[in-house]
């Protein structure tokens, strides 16, 4: 079983190679916890089911189906549909919980279950813990129902148009018109819903990897290769390009100049237009400390503060609640605003878009404004990936590095959240300078701790 008795969640649901460490089996083990568990909180639960596009999908929906039919659960499958979409679906119809069979951004052999609690809220470890105790439990979990008791699976094909429906209803007399956007979709769950989200605002939309081809999903397109992006952009003059990943989770952004646009541009972008308006209040804006330092520096100077908390969506949410803020987000591109509480890719593309279109302002124009400060990561492989935590020598490095560098770099070390690594991250204006600190760091990390290998990202 995936990471082994007791550790079946990681840091975004289950995850890893379809039909080796996640089976069917484990799908249907799941679907049944799942089930019971909110058996004890109401009597007839109510569950939403969607995945991406991945050829593993159906054959682990169907498992993960079966086992919450077992538990008495009423069952909606929505087919292929955009995380975010069962988020903003499941809290709709106030659903008792959600379930999207997909692994975001991994390459195609790999899947995924997130287990989403009431409304479409994302579970609280202690709620992870208690499901993942009733998956290795060795008795039955509950009485079976028999008869008209057991749940049944309702097929609900409209899915993705209820989805689009309601997100272009949020946003208002939401007007593209003028705009051309080029949307990669990465061959997943966003090839139906993002063009059609898009054009029917009034966009002219050229969509590329917009095929629901799940053997090649996040296969050189998407999010994590914005080249492709960028090429059409330039070959269609396109006003933007936004490029999706393989649950539609998050966007980067492609200038009308072929200029790679991540998270922190976009929370720039955002952020100033809301401050415009007087609708950034608090004055913050929450990333994370992988956030480049120009973000902070470009916020500083129009006085809106970059509140950093640890890497990770349910992290930014938290600190978001915590603060009152109203806009948060991660460099990778999942940005989160308040009224809608998760990263969606669409969703903030449309936020982009109107606030171009309001104000004729060009993208790439508004991104010159937050300088790129050198950023170098190395990664260590580890024997312990938190022993670095007890390395004097570590952190007497750190402290030489954080005052040789001063207020013009960053110094963070961190444990990978997935791998055996430790990640070390050195900004400074002077590139030469990052690479020195990050090397030197690095050094220590993989002769104290682990196997002398250092990989960039």
């Amino acid at each position: 079983m995936i990471g082994g008795r007791g550790n079946l969640f990681g840091t975004d649901g289950a995850r890893g190679i379809a039909n080796a460490d996640l089976t069917a089996e484990i799908a249907l083990a799941v679907g049944r916890a799942f089930g019971a568990w909110l058996r004890q909180q109401e009597e007839q639960p109510r569950v939403l089911v969607a995945r991406d596009t991945r050829l593993s999908g159906p054959m682990l929906s169907a498992a993960l189906a079966a086992g919450l039919c077992t538990a008495g659960v009423q069952v909606a499958d929505c087919g292929v549909l955009p995380t975010p979409g069962l988020h903003l679906l499941a809290r709709a119809e106030d659903c008792s919980g959600g379930v999207v069979v997909s692994a975001s951004h991994n390459p195609p052999d790999f899947n995924g279950l997130k287990l989403l609690a009431r409304a479409g809220q994302k579970l609280t470890p202690r709620e992870e813990r208690e499901i993942e105790a009733l998956v290795f439990a060795e008795e039955d979990l509950a009485p079976r129902p028999t008869g008209a008791e057991v749940g049944a699976i309702e097929l609900r094909p409209t899915a993705a148009r209820e989805y689009v429906e309601r997100l272009l209803e949020g946003l208002g007399q939401l007007d593209l018109g003028g705009l051309k956007v080029a949307l990669d979709c990465a061959y997943g769950a966003a090839y139906e819903a993002g063009p059609a989200a898009f054009r029917q605002a009034g966009a002219e939309v050229i969509a590329i990897h917009a095929e629901a081809e799940g053997a090649r999903i996040n296969v050189e397109a998407g999010a994590l290769h914005p080249e492709r992006l960028a090429a059409a952009v330039l070959t269609h003059g396109a006003s933007l390009g936004i490029a999706f990943d393989g649950d539609a989770d998050r966007a980067i952004i492609v200038d009308d100049k072929g200029q790679v646009r991540n998270g922190d541009h976009i929370k720039y972008l955002l952020a100033v237009d809301l401050q415009d308006r007087g609708k950034l209040a608090p004055p913050l804006v929450v990333g994370t400390v992988m956030s480049n330092l120009g973000l902070e520096l470009a916020l500083e100077a129009r006085g809106i503060r970059l509140l950093r908390t640890r890497v990770g969506d349910r992290a930014v949410r938290e600190a978001m609640e915590d603060s009152g803020a109203v806009l948060g987000g991660e460099q990778a591109g999942h940005i989160i605003f308040a009224e809608t509480g998760v990263g969606d890719g669409i969703y903030t593309g449309l936020r982009v878009c109107e606030v171009l279109a309001r104000t004729g302002q060009k993208m790439g124009e508004r991104c010159s404004e937050v300088p790129q400060v050198p950023q170098v990561l190395l990664n260590v492989a580890v024997r312990d990936k938190y022993a670095w935590e007890r390395s004097e020598e570590l952190k007497a490095a750190v402290r030489e590095w954080e005052t040789r560098l001063g207020a013009q770099g960053r110094v963070l070390i961190r444990a990978s959240g997935t791998e055996p690594l430790v990640r070390v991250m050195v900004e400074a204006v002077e590139e030469g300078e990052a690479y020195a600190a990050a090397e030197a760091l690095a050094e220590i990390v993989a002769r104290e701790l682990g196997y002398g290998e250092v990989a960039e990202e």
